[in-house]
């Protein structure tokens, strides 16, 4: 069987380059679990804030923006975010509600919206609507629908297990398939760099971190639907509506290896007791928890485009926490430099992703 593009990974940016590529050539999707998006794609409290995290991430964000809105109907609800700050942390507050475009509002108009919030315990309070709740499984959907109306083949339970090089491109071993391949795209997330390894390609210096998870009921039996996604300070913990419940995360940074990833208790009792220093509500039982793995490059900046030392192996990794509010520019900055096609962004946001820089 022989492929023009054969994509190593079927979380979000797998399976939107997929979307992209197969309009231009023979494209195939291997996915190692039993259904796509399964580790961090399926473990996301993913919102659109095109001004989170670096520049070129903000570039890619907003070079998504009209995808998001129109592709398919649209994937974007009104969710807004509220950073909340206690005594001492007025200034960080300050520097991040301007980063965020947030708007100052007092103690008492953050009480009328999250009603929950202990004006004893807070002394500022910032707020955006610039933030939007993104329906990931639909994304993923529409991602695979688009994938396979142009001819693209998705395969889940299909674990990698050799790669080689050959006179026409790659040779790929998944179970008892042999799959001949022009162009790998490495979209495997945590296990990217392992890929890299199994092709002979230098590895970028990936490292996973786990975020971990808890979903409360939602406190007094409030409707909470319509509450702004709620950040401590620092973002250490963070508070967001889900399926008439919370979820509330101690944002935990932990570098871990690629696994399948599981909450730590510990962890989540931390996370719940920052939340908890800042309502008048008791959390009394946790309805369910999970984890998952957050892949960094060392710059925190995602990886996109062709390995410097082989043309024909590209790289769509390092997406953080940044992997859905990106996956439609990112995945057409992919498509771009596979086809030869000029890319609409600017040149620092094509340098900064480049594999090359590392």
């Amino acid at each position: 069987m022989t492929f023009d593009f054969t994509i190593i990974g079927g979380g979000i940016a797998g399976i939107s380059a997929a979307a992209r590529l197969a309009p231009f050539g023979k494209t195939l999707v291997l996915e190692s679990e039993f259904a796509l998006a399964y580790h961090a794609s399926g473990r996301s409290a993913a919102l659109f804030e095109p001004f989170y995290g670096a520049q070129s991430v903000n570039d890619l964000s907003l070079a998504g923006e009209d995808y998001f809105r129109t592709a398919h109907g649209g994937v974007l609800s009104k969710r807004g975010i509220m950073i909340v700050a206690r005594a001492g942390e007025e200034a960080q507050l300050k520097t991040e509600a301007a980063s965020f475009h947030m708007d100052h509002i007092t103690v008492p108009e953050a009480v009328e919206i999250i009603p929950i919030l202990d004006q004893s315990k807070l002394t500022q309070a910032a707020l955006s609507f610039n933030a939007e709740d993104i329906d990931t499984d639909l994304l993923i959907q529409n991602f695979a629908r688009d994938a396979r109306a142009s001819g693209a083949e998705i395969r889940t339970n299909a674990p990698v297990t050799t790669i080689s090089k050959t006179a026409s491109g790659w040779a790929i071993t998944c179970g008892t398939d042999q799959i001949e391949t022009k162009i790998i795209i490495n979209a495997a997330g945590a296990w990217a760099d392992e890929i890299a390894k199994l092709a002979g390609i230098t590895p970028v210096g990936l490292t996973p971190f786990r975020r971990s998870m808890a979903r409360i009921p939602a406190p007094n039996d409030l409707d909470v639907s319509k509450w702004p996604m709620l950040f401590g300070v620092g973002e250490n913990w963070y508070a967001k509506p889900d399926a008439g419940q919370l979820l509330v995360s101690p944002a935990d940074e932990d570098a871990t290896t690629p696994h399948d990833a599981y909450a730590d208790d510990l962890i989540l009792a931390e996370g719940i007791d920052r939340y908890s220093q800042v309502v008048t509500t008791e959390v009394t039982r946790i309805t369910a928890n999970w984890a998952g793995l957050r892949t960094f490059a060392p710059d925190r900046t995602l990886v996109i485009g062709p390995d410097a030392a082989d043309p024909t192996f590209f790289w769509s990794a390092g997406q953080g926490g940044y992997g859905f509010q990106t996956s439609p520019g990112a995945s057409q900055l992919l498509a771009d430099l596979v086809t030869g096609k000029p890319s609409e962004l600017p040149q620092s946001t094509l340098d900064a992703l480049n594999p090359r820089r590392f």
